[in-house]
């Protein structure tokens, strides 16, 4: 019987019943003075938003105090102190997290997603935001201010709350914002890299430049009227009019699947819930410092911060985080390569899971119960083209010269790389999010998401490498939409379960593109489709040896290692087999998808868990992907070798019709 109430001794020696409300008060300015320092169609469907709604009510939530009937200990609270407390809604989130039970108990994960939707869902900060926002115009009076909004997410801190969770920065009162001296640091960074273009200079000669120390300062300058900054920024605040009454305080989600040890991947999913702003307008504030009366210097300043914040500000801005742009002006980036439009229907991406209820299983143990939520994110286009980078480089490349090269294009923590390429979505959204009764009363089959895809170079990337980066992201994108879906269900194509009675009533996950450039032409058989995949993995290879000035024989493939039943690697070695094929769909799945599922590859009535994956004993990703473009299938099967892999190939080889039938990988 678990007991969730806390011990006397680990309660605060005087714990109020309640935390106190935040003040809303206004405090003196934190003005900052710069010194140094398949199918070709588009997905339409009703209108929708990705994330979670937020509510209005008080926070409060269900104690845990209580008798939970039949013999089953008490429910779950995620309060410190036994009684519920109930802030007030102006209270900061800080508020709920210091109230926040402690580590060790038994449920601590659930209380962490509880714990942030109560958070998010229970404050109102209108008021205190309001005050904030009025205190900046009176600061910048004789300065400027001007609104940026965020085209998706901001992620400006990154500190550690309870439970190693990733906060956003937030003030002493413990309003989400982005501090001054970041503002600083932005504009300076943009004003860096004009000079390194215009000078042709490395960035710490371009750093040094007289003209950084006359807009922003450097104690080491000869020139004493250029020691101290010649602009204040002030902290920038959400607006109380951005979505919600929190200033966009909205659940997020990271989630780190596959980890690099030595020389090969683990796979170990690891959910990490946090709070981020989403779609906030901020209001930013500049005026002269006392110094200085030339307000030509204060222009210049305003446009390389409204640069620097198109580029991203925070964390993760390679991955659509961060990105703020002035009102009226143009969401294009001249850094911009590559577009295109995308539908997905299936199980869809999904950015957190929304706290609903705890639940007792069979065994009387509560269990925390979520709702997924639907979310367009442009970090799941990048996981899934470092994925199949991954996959194919390491065929061809040392695992040390995949991990280095990976970390160069997509970016990396250790060693700390701001990695060459930026991926972006505009216009995402959530077209319909789950499966229900329809006008017929019939269960709709599908989820829908839509958006245009946008690949863009980063600041990064050296001039002898851009093209070379740019053909290798582009067909990464067709090795994306081409071999498997995206978010949950992404190694199997969309396909209805309505005969079953158990929900989800569809799984997998299917791509769209709407484009007539002739890369995307759809293939007219097999044997052209066969010719298009290699024209296109060459073409990779191409780029790839490019990037790394070395040329790559994609004829002679590397062996990663011994192949079992229980073992292979998610690589495209000598091991890999990849195929196009065609057939009749049956029990309203497509050809290949139905014979991988037939019953002469189960085991008893189970599927195969070393062929379709397993959760039970230790989670194991399936090692087959099958991509659904309408006219045909491309399958793509690790550790082909051995079975029970070699022996879904040999059934698929035998029940296919020859013309109907081709491998594409390896070349030979």
């Amino acid at each position: 019987m678990f007991n969730t109430d806390v011990p006397k001794w680990k309660q605060p020696a005087s714990a109020p019943k309640s935390p106190k409300p935040s003040q809303s008060q206004p405090t003196k300015s934190a003005g900052h003075t710069s010194h140094s320092g398949g199918p070709k169609k588009i997905i339409i469907g009703g209108s929708g938003s990705g994330g979670s709604g937020s509510g209005s009510s008080g926070g409060g939530g269900s104690g845990g105090s209580g008798s939970g009937g039949n013999n089953q200990p008490p429910k779950p609270s995620p309060w410190l102190d036994p009684e519920t407390p109930t802030p007030d809604i102006s209270a900061s989130f800080v508020e709920y997290l210091r109230w926040m039970r402690p580590a060790d108990d038994p449920h601590k994960d659930g209380t962490k997603v509880e714990i942030l939707q109560k958070a998010v869902d229970g404050g109102n900060y209108t008021r205190r935001l309001d005050q904030l926002k009025r205190r900046t115009q009176l600061l910048a009076r004789d300065g400027i201010t001007f609104q940026v909004k965020s085209t998706w997410r901001v992620r400006v801190g990154g500190h550690r709350g309870p439970e190693s969770i990733l906060l956003p920065a937030f003030d002493p009162s413990g309003m989400p914002y982005i501090p001054s001296s970041t503002l600083r640091g932005i504009a300076r960074t943009a004003a860096i890299r004009e000079i390194m273009a215009q000078k042709k200079l490395e960035w710490k000669d371009a750093a040094k430049d007289e003209k950084i120390a006359s807009y922003f300062g450097d104690l080491d300058t000869p020139n004493k009227e250029n020691r101290s900054g010649k602009v204040v920024f002030f902290d920038a605040y959400p607006l109380p009019t951005s979505p919600g009454n929190n200033g966009g305080l909205e659940m997020d989600m990271a989630n780190n699947i596959w980890k690099w040890e030595s020389d090969s991947i683990r796979y170990e999913p690891n959910p990490n819930p946090f709070l981020s702003l989403k779609e906030s307008t901020f209001l930013i504030g500049l005026r002269l410092a006392s110094n200085c009366q030339d307000r030509s210097l204060l222009d210049k300043v305003k446009s390389w911060l409204a640069q620097g914040l198109k580029a991203g500000v925070g964390s993760q801005v390679n991955t659509g985080y961060g990105e703020l742009i002035e009102a009226g002006k143009n969401l294009q980036s001249n850094l911009e390569f590559y577009k295109l439009e995308f539908g997905l229907e299936g199980q869809l991406i999904h950015g957190h899971q929304k706290f609903t209820q705890w639940r007792p299983d069979n065994q009387g143990r509560w269990q925390m119960r979520g709702a997924a939520v639907a979310e367009v994110r442009p970090i799941a286009f990048k996981s899934m083209m470092r994925y199949w980078f991954r996959v194919f480089a390491s065929g061809v490349l040392t695992p040390q010269d995949v991990q280095d090269i990976e970390a160069k294009i997509f970016g990396g923590i250790n060693p700390k790389k701001y990695g060459y390429l930026t991926v972006k979505i505009f216009d995402g959204r959530v077209n319909q999010t789950e499966p229900r009764p329809n006008q017929e009363g019939r269960r709709d089959p599908c989820g829908e998401q839509s958006g245009t895809l946008v690949l863009a170079l980063s600041p990064e990337t050296p001039d002898n490498r851009k093209e070379a980066v740019k053909s290798l992201a582009k067909h990464l994108t067709w090795f994306l939409f081409n071999m498997g879906g995206i978010g949950q269900g992404a190694r199997r194509p969309n396909y209805s379960r309505q005969n079953r009675q158990q929900a989800p009533w569809f799984r997998g996950s299917t791509f769209y593109i709407d484009n007539e450039e002739e890369f995307w032409a759809e293939p007219s058989n097999i044997q052209s489709a066969k010719t298009q995949f290699r024209q296109k993995l060459k073409a990779f290879y191409t780029s790839l040896s490019q990037i790394i000035g070395a040329n790559i024989d994609h004829n002679n493939l590397r062996n990663l290692g011994q192949v079992s039943q229980r073992d292979w690697r998610e690589v495209a070695d000598s091991n890999c087999r990849i195929f196009v094929c065609s057939g009749r769909e049956q029990n309203g799945k497509p050809y290949a998808l139905s014979v991988l599922h037939s019953p002469q590859l189960k085991i008893g009535s189970d599927y195969d868990g070393f062929l379709c994956g397993k959760v039970r004993g230790g989670v194991k990703p399936s090692p087959v992907w099958i991509a659904d473009l309408g006219k045909y299938q491309i399958v793509t099967v690790f550790g082909a070798t051995a079975d029970p892999r070699k022996k879904f190939i040999e059934k698929l080889r035998n029940d296919t019709a020859e013309q109907d039938f081709a491998q594409i990988f390896p070349f030979n």
